[in-house]
């Protein structure tokens, strides 16, 4: 098994010829993910890597089956192509751009909740399942099948621990980014769930940073309701209060957000948290 997606994910490309999205559908199907349409207005007619393109989701869907979309759109454009794509009866959409409104991501979220459709991002690099699917810009040679969850705000500490766990031989059973924002689709406690009915998942890697109380409230669902060990690692520990550091959720609000107040947490949980990325593998051997 494996969470959210999987060998059966049909996914369709929105932004499909555009440069991005033209550049990481080719990767996305040389890795196997099963890449069924793309849809850009007015384009429809068109193929990119024999993929074909459509108009709007809805032929897409109708044509194709898709029960999953990949957003490569720009920001001005995206809140309403992510709107189609719930309309279109999409199951799961992996949103990679950044820069949406945070108003905007409110109201996307109520109208997704009603229709019942999930959400990963914004500011997202997607979702893998190693030796599956990949939906999104992870680089896949340094993902290896096996039984540990990744969940991480981060994209690039994702790389860098996933890294670290392939070298020390942890494979992985799905990795997940939730994406940088301040309102997110999937946050960690949804992952964890998934993470703990899943029969193929033995032990989780959590991959949090500075900024709200997210990490806060996943160690305490840690502690109440996961049976799988659980370790983490808090990015931001030198960062200065009051300041952005890189992602727009990620900065440092009066007393809360700390990487500090997280990691004490974390240990409060009893949730090992590593000092340093190339940490996590001897927790997870020590768990």
């Amino acid at each position: 098994m494996a969470i959210f997606v999987d060998e059966n994910t049909k996914v369709v490309v929105q932004g499909i010829t555009g440069r991005d999205g033209a550049f990481h559908t080719k990767a996305m199907l040389d890795y196997g993910t099963k890449i069924v349409a793309g849809v850009t207005p007015g384009k429809g007619g068109q193929e990119v890597e024999g993929i074909p393109v459509f108009d709007t989701m809805l032929e897409a869907v109708n044509e194709t089956g898709a029960n999953t979309s990949i957003i490569f759109v720009p920001p001005k454009f995206s809140v309403n192509a992510i709107y189609e794509a719930a309309e279109a009866q999409i199951d799961l959409i992996v949103a990679i751009t950044e820069g949406i409104p945070a108003l905007d991501e409110s109201r996307i979220f109520d109208f997704l909740k009603k229709k019942g459709t999930r959400m990963i991002g914004p500011n997202s690099p997607g979702i893998m399942s190693p030796g599956k699917s990949k939906v999104g810009i992870l680089p896949a040679q340094i993902f290896k099948e096996g039984n540990v969850g990744v969940i991480s705000r981060s994209g690039t500490l994702t790389y860098e621990i996933v890294y670290n766990l392939t070298e020390t031989g942890f494979g992985q059973s799905t990795c997940i980014g939730i994406g940088g924002d301040p309102i997110i689709g999937t946050n960690f406690i949804d992952t964890l769930t998934a993470f703990e009915s899943d029969s193929e998942t033995s032990a989780v890697v959590l991959i949090g940073e500075i900024g709200g109380t997210d990490e806060q409230e996943a160690a305490e669902f840690i502690r109440d309701k996961m049976t799988k060990p659980v370790v983490a690692f808090i990015a931001g520990q030198n960062a200065p209060k009051g300041k952005r550091m890189g992602h727009a959720g990620a900065i440092i609000s009066g007393s809360e957000g700390t990487a500090a107040e997280k990691i004490a947490k974390f240990n409060e949980c009893g949730v090992s948290v590593a000092k340093i990325p190339s940490g996590i593998p001897e927790l997870l051997q020590k768990n």
